[in-house]
């Protein structure tokens, strides 16, 4: 018996595909303005439907709730594109092309301290200490709020400070972030 569903809910998913597929790319497209990524985000919106399709097809308009998951796709593929754009833009525009004397051991231990924290706090203390980022630039960056990036920022130049030494802390990470940018800015 349950074959007989699944089936027929099989049946009606593929008629609903041929049916609704292009409309969806095109949807897609015009959205992202990505012909290639249009039929990606088609693909993965009717996927989603499909693990739903039983809540889907009870729905009064499928239709509808499709586009939305296509809208809500393209949104989320639109807004990492444009965090990844400021993150290239901002590295490359604070990028010194060239440092002197650089401490190599330094920026080894940063790097291995660096390693050791979880995500979160390494990215709030990159952005803020070697992109030289604002707390409201850091949030944006990361998709959180400011109080996250102050107290992640906080935490993780703790953590750092534990893992390096107190003393040579402040001396450490400047020399290792000045490889990628300026230290400067932890009063913004």
């Amino acid at each position: 018996m349950g074959t007989v569903v699944d089936d027929a809910a099989s049946v009606e998913f593929h008629a609903f595909f041929e049916r609704h597929y292009a409309e969806l790319s095109r949807l897609a497209q015009l959205l992202t303005g990505e012909p290639d990524a249009a039929d990606d985000l088609a693909a993965d919106a009717l996927l989603a439907l499909w693990h739903r399709w039983d809540r889907v097809r009870a729905a009064d308009h499928p239709a509808a709730y499709a586009r939305g998951v296509v809208a809500n796709l393209a949104r989320t593929r639109i807004r990492s594109a444009v965090r990844e754009r400021r993150r290239v833009a901002l590295f490359w525009s604070q990028r010194e092309e060239k440092v002197e004397n650089p401490d190599v051991a330094g920026a080894v231990d940063v790097q291995e301290a660096l390693r050791r924290l979880p995500f979160r706090k390494r990215a709030c203390v990159v952005l803020r200490h070697a992109f030289d980022l604002s707390e409201k630039d850091t949030a944006l960056a990361l998709g959180v709020s400011v109080g996250t990036v102050k107290s992640q920022t906080s935490k993780g130049m703790a953590e750092l400070q534990r893992l390096l030494g107190p003393r040579n802390t402040p001396l450490k990470m400047h020399a290792a972030m000045a490889r990628t940018g300026d230290a400067g800015g932890r009063d913004r």
